[in-house]
């Protein structure tokens, strides 16, 4: 089972809230009530402060609920982080890197809900974006924005074409790699171009890959790891609905090497293109 940690916050929120709310309005007031009448029969002041006394659960709903609405304001409507599980994005990404997301660069969305509140700017080519599986909404993915609504995107010869135009690609040489993505050492290193975005994708010689062509209906994009013969993306499953985008990939903020047991320090605050 897929740990929900949005649906999580939003109900520690509700009952927090709740409580606090309940003490201010409902509780407290009797509290008091009830103190002034032990008062007038001179009941000594330890009874009466004890009776006025908060209970603990609302002490202790009063001094978490501003702290975890915050943390759900920020993770909802701002930047969240995430971890990377696989290769599938090298070399922009590696696994074991800890990214943070633009949550509000394609839209606000209401939490759990995912309903899209307020309209700002839209995926353009080239993007990193994290989105919900079609597959299995409840899996995040994290892919490259190739192709846009209406695009029709080929893919043969280890080349993307874009509406009938070649995205230039660069040879750069063998890839040498480092941690958890050994396996790929060895891989030809290429620098393509999609519209004014520049980065690296990693191409294995000889071995077969996904080819087809692509029409990508209005609403939708069609993504691709940058690891193209390693990734699971648009050209096995099919388009990203706009209704699953959750962000854009902008910071690496850390990385665990699992290999050699430590921090790559180099990788940390590597800007995402």
């Amino acid at each position: 089972m897929n740990f929900d940690f949005a649906t999580v916050m939003v109900v520690a929120v509700v009952i927090t809230g709740a409580l606090w709310a309940l003490d201010v309005w409902l509780w407290r007031p009797k509290r008091r009530q009830a103190a002034e009448r032990l008062k007038q029969q001179g009941v000594e002041e330890k009874v009466i402060t004890n009776t006025i006394k908060e209970p603990v659960l609302v002490e202790y709903a009063r001094s978490f609920f501003p702290v975890i609405l915050a943390v759900l304001v920020l993770r909802s409507f701002l930047v969240e982080p995430f971890r990377i599980p696989s290769g599938s994005m090298m070399p922009t990404l590696l696994s074991g890197d800890f990214i943070l997301v633009n949550k509000f660069a394609y839209g606000i969305r209401l939490p759990v809900v995912n309903t899209k509140i307020i309209e700002l700017d839209q995926p353009e080519r080239g993007d990193v974006v994290v989105f919900r599986y079609p597959e299995d909404p409840s899996v995040d993915y994290i892919k490259r924005v190739v192709g846009l609504p209406g695009d029709t995107i080929s893919y043969f010869g280890k080349q993307i074409y874009v509406n009938g135009e070649l995205a230039k690609q660069t040879s750069l040489g063998p890839y040498i790699a480092t941690g958890e993505g050994g396996y790929m050492t060895g891989a030809d290193l290429r620098l393509e171009q999609l519209d004014a975005v520049e980065h690296k994708i990693l191409v294995v010689k000889g071995r077969p890959s996904k080819e087809g062509e692509y029409v990508v209906p209005e609403g939708h994009y069609f993504v691709m790891g940058d690891n193209r013969d390693n990734s699971n993306d648009s050209r096995v499953w099919g388009f990203v609905p706009d209704e699953n985008l959750v962000g854009r990939a902008f910071m690496i903020w850390m990385n665990w090497d699992g290999v050699q047991d430590r921090v790559s320090w180099e990788r940390i605050g590597t800007i995402i293109d």
